[in-house]
């Protein structure tokens, strides 16, 4: 399977600057879009779509930077991309969605529970749900198959092609995942938010201390978000020479991705 890696929501937070790492991948099957970044209803309408999350994180919001945009600039057409796999349901994953309403979207049980069928009150606050009025088909997994390196929980995603695996990652969110792609040549593990900076894996860059806060205050569980640094960063000692760990977020990692692609 062939990967593209788009940058979907260019990010000017203090001290930090992010993208929104998205995959674009072309299956037998169709294409696929691993999280959507920000759309273009959220560039319309930033404050009622993003919330005021955005005087933090400050997202440029250009319409060229959505994924409609990019699917079309690379020649293809948008109805082409059939299914939609979240790692997680934050404004800066999802506000693609409603750019692709026929495409079945992909989560866990956890995350559709956490976001949208029985929120907390802290929950209600964290999700715009502006963001889901168009009505996306909403495909619930739980992660519960063989294991995957070390990650108990995994489901491989059959439906929408062989290669494409589901991995419980919660922390972050209730029902945070990752999202493993078998390339042929290598797997590319796309861990959302499970990490924020390339630092936490090699644990000699410094992170900064904003991502840091950030990380620590929009925590569903701070622990469960410590332990997945933890085993993320042992995945990456082990330098195994056909993975390659992504995440949302991280500049360097976006560019090493598209430099090896």
């Amino acid at each position: 399977m062939k990967v593209h890696h788009l940058n979907c929501g260019t990010m000017r937070a203090p001290g930090a600057p992010l993208v929104c790492h998205v995959l674009l991948i072309e299956t037998a099957n169709g294409l696929v879009l691993a999280d959507s970044g920000y759309g273009l209803d959220d560039v319309a309408d930033p404050a009622r779509r993003v919330g005021p999350s955005r005087y933090f994180t400050r997202p440029v919001l250009d319409a060229e930077e959505t994924a409609a945009r990019q699917v079309e600039a690379l020649g293809f057409r948008r109805e082409e991309v059939r299914h939609i796999v979240l790692t997680h349901f934050d404004a800066d994953h999802i506000g693609g969605l409603s750019d692709f309403p026929w495409a079945e979207v992909h989560l866990t049980a956890d995350e559709a529970l956490g976001a949208v069928h029985s929120p907390s009150r802290r929950e209600r606050l964290r999700y715009r749900s502006a963001q889901w009025q168009h009505g996306p088909k909403l495909v619930e997994h739980r992660p519960d198959g063989e294991k995957w390196r070390g990650f108990a929980a995994a489901r491989e995603l059959d439906a929408i092609a062989p290669g494409i695996v589901l991995l419980a990652l919660p922390g972050h969110t209730r029902g945070h995942a990752a999202v493993a792609v078998d390339t042929g040549q290598r797997w590319l593990l796309h861990t959302g938010d499970a990490f924020y900076h390339h630092g936490t894996l090699d644990g000699r860059s410094r992170v900064p201390a904003a991502l840091r806060g950030m990380e620590a205050l929009i925590a569903y569980d701070g622990k469960q978000v410590r332990d997945n640094h933890a085993r993320l960063a042992e995945l990456h000692r082990r330098a195994d020479p056909d993975l390659l760990v992504v995440n949302a977020h991280d500049p360097a990692l976006l560019e090493r991705a598209r430099a090896t692609a």
